[in-house]
């Protein structure tokens, strides 16, 4: 895609409204779940609209030109990470069960998107390695509140398949930390902000 399409504010609004959107509807998926989580876990628990907070934030900052460089890095692993898992648990869920509800595509559908879009703006993040351990840190720690203290996301036929899952999610964490560092830092230039 042209930079300069992903540049032009109107894009760039419309992108925020989505994903403050798509962020308020996430934590409201989590409300069940959150009635039955140790106040200690909120924060942990509702991983995908927590990933499209930290990229709504970047959007609003990037609108007006600045840059937020941990939340950026923040963005681009989890929407990566969490976009990919979703989609992978729906198919997995597809797969086992022969059968999956529309909320299941609907959720495939904008986690994808998710992923793709963190990717796309990857050229126009000022991220440094600091920025990267900070963010893996972050998302090494919630894998590990997850899957050792069983806060991950309830998808009740995939259940007996949580060390599984768990194994998997570390894995995925690992190559969104690797993939963020090389589109990033390791290609670092200077791109124009948005007009």
């Amino acid at each position: 895609m042209n930079k300069y399409i992903l540049l032009d504010k109107r894009l760039l609004i419309i992108l925020f409204l989505i994903n403050l959107g798509g962020t308020i509807y996430g934590y409201m998926w989590y409300e069940n779940q959150l009635s039955n989580t140790e106040p200690l876990f909120f924060i942990f628990v509702p991983d995908s609209p927590t990933a499209s907070l930290f990229f709504t934030v970047f959007l609003l900052f990037f609108i007006f030109g600045k840059h937020v460089p941990y939340i950026e890095a923040l963005a681009m692993i989890t929407l990566f990470k969490y976009g990919i898992w979703a989609v992978m648990m729906n198919l997995l869920t597809l797969f086992l069960d022969g059968t999956l509800n529309w909320q299941g595509y609907m959720l495939m559908v904008s986690h994808g998107a998710m992923a793709i879009q963190g990717l796309l703006y990857a050229p126009f993040y000022q991220l440094k390695l600091r920025h990267i351990v900070v963010a893996s840190i972050w998302t090494l720690h919630n894998d590990v509140i997850d899957y050792v203290f069983e806060q991950m996301p309830v998808y009740s036929s995939l259940t007996i398949y949580m060390n599984e899952i768990g194994y998997f999610t570390f894995w995925l964490s690992i190559i969104s930390i690797g993939l963020t560092y090389f589109l990033t830092v390791r290609n670092k230039k200077h791109h124009t902000l948005p007009r």
